[in-house]
């Protein structure tokens, strides 16, 4: 067998390989022997048929056979000989015509292909004892717990029915409506006994501003548009008319936040749903600074590693990040200059957001792998009853869904992987509590979780 590098550009490499007809010939001829004994054929006893017989029926498929097997044995040999990590699928390139693949085939002729790789460049890693990280912590005050029961009680506010007067903004109507686009009736332009809290923003703009001032009984002619961004293609951006009447007005009323209130939460005593309160406040908060805490120490791990990645993992990574932003702004009917950009400058910018990806990718996978970090089976399988548990009802349709789908399973074993390699770092490197207000550890949390 004869390999020769004919390509050496960074982290592109490319073989030419020739191996010899007689030694295909003499492993078909290994397979061929070894499948005398397991081939039933008419006329002869078990084990007893010729090889000659069985090259004649069997030899071009088992040639096919043993020119694979030698390919990925010899490519992988080529691989692990160079501690080649490879970035992709390699890409192997044969003789196509029909007389060179007859011969090939037949044992005439050697093999000869060539094979093009990317592979992972040799990471350094980084001395993590020096990382400072800086974690930001917030408390949560009595005055957190008010404002967090305020909300839980005006979305659990009565209404009462108004005896005289007109919708007012704040007013809970109960609708029955017709809609015409063009005077046209469409699917799923009518409705019966539809409430609606006005400026609660539920329905299309405009729509709801125009029942101020609506009586009960009363009917109107409300003139709307459909948003650019409206889910139903046929109706986005289409002017419409809906033929409305009211049915019912209702004022809200207060809600008192004491004991009966909190039981009709399903808790005890108002004690009890401030303890709840305050524990889910607690929660949330730490789930926003681990996000800040995360994001500082890929921030790091950033800086400490620059090196060159794969040109084909950062274009993956593009291409999903730039078909999903495209989709997005043909959804929403936005474009780049609303953004104040254009289409040029934002693919370079996510140009340099996939290419830290992937490069963050590599760097916490080399981490991993180093220092024997696992995610076991135990780990994954809680993580899909969490995703079950999201759908009430589904859960063995989620189960069965992850089961017996691995990408779906990889997916989910993916960021519980990163997290694991993420706290391992954070063990070594030295961490400083900071207070912070409320508003500081919320602040541009949207823009992180992009960048990250």
């Amino acid at each position: 067998m004869q390999v020769t590098e004919t390509l050496n550009e960074g982290l592109k490499h490319e073989f030419k390989i020739s191996v010899p007809a007689s030694d295909l010939d003499a492993k078909a001829g290994a397979k061929l022997v070894d499948l005398k004994d397991k081939v039933r054929l008419n006329g002869f006893r078990p084990g007893k048929v010729p090889v000659a017989h069985l090259k004649k029926i069997y030899g071009r498929s088992v040639m096919a056979e043993t020119i694979d097997q030698t390919i990925s044995d010899t490519n992988r040999q080529i691989f692990e000989d160079r501690g080649f990590r490879l970035a992709g699928e390699p890409k192997i390139t044969m003789p196509t015509e029909k007389d060179q693949v007859e011969e090939l085939l037949s044992g005439k002729t050697d093999l000869t292909y060539t094979v093009a790789i990317e592979v992972v460049p040799q990471i350094q890693l980084a001395d993590f004892k020096a990382f400072s990280v800086e974690k930001p912590v917030v408390d949560v005050s009595d005055a957190d717990v008010d404002d967090a029961i305020k909300r839980i009680a005006e979305g659990s506010r009565p209404y009462n029915a108004k005896t005289e007067g007109a919708a007012e903004k704040g007013d809970r109507v109960t609708i029955s409506f017709k809609g015409t686009i063009n005077g046209e009736a469409f699917e799923g332009g009518t409705g019966e006994g539809i409430q609606v809290v006005i400026g609660a923003g539920q329905f299309i703009p405009g729509f709801e501003e125009q029942l101020i001032g609506i009586g009960t009984g009363e009917t109107r002619m409300l003139k709307v548009s459909f948003p650019k961004n409206y889910l139903n293609d046929k109706l986005a951006g289409q002017p419409a008319e809906f033929e409305t009447t009211a049915t019912l007005i209702e004022a809200p009323g207060e809600t008192t936040i004491d004991d009966e209130f909190a039981k009709t939460l399903g808790l005890e005593s108002l004690d009890k749903l401030k303890e709840a309160a305050r524990e889910r406040l607690t929660a949330e908060f730490a789930g926003a600074t681990r996000q800040k805490v995360k994001r500082a120490l890929l921030d790091r791990l950033d800086e400490s590693h620059k090196f060159e990645a794969p040109p084909s993992l950062v274009a993956e990574e593009f291409n999903l990040m730039w078909n999903s932003i495209k989709a997005e702004m043909d959804s929403s009917g936005k474009t780049f200059a609303d953004e104040n950009t254009t289409e040029d400058a934002a693919k370079e910018e996510y140009h340099k957001i996939a290419d830290r990806r992937v490069r963050l990718g590599l760097v916490l996978s080399e981490i991993g792998e180093k220092n024997k970090i696992t995610v076991t089976d135990d780990e994954v399988s809680r993580a899909v009853i969490e995703r079950a548990r999201q759908v009430p009802g589904r859960e063995k349709e989620v189960w069965d869904y992850y089961r017996s789908n691995a990408q779906a399973l990889a997916q989910l074993r993916a960021p519980i992987y990163e997290d694991k390699v993420v706290d391992f770092v954070l063990e070594l490197a030295n961490v400083t509590e900071k207070k912070v207000s409320k508003d500081e550890l919320f602040k541009d949390e949207d823009a992180e979780q992009t960048a990250a």
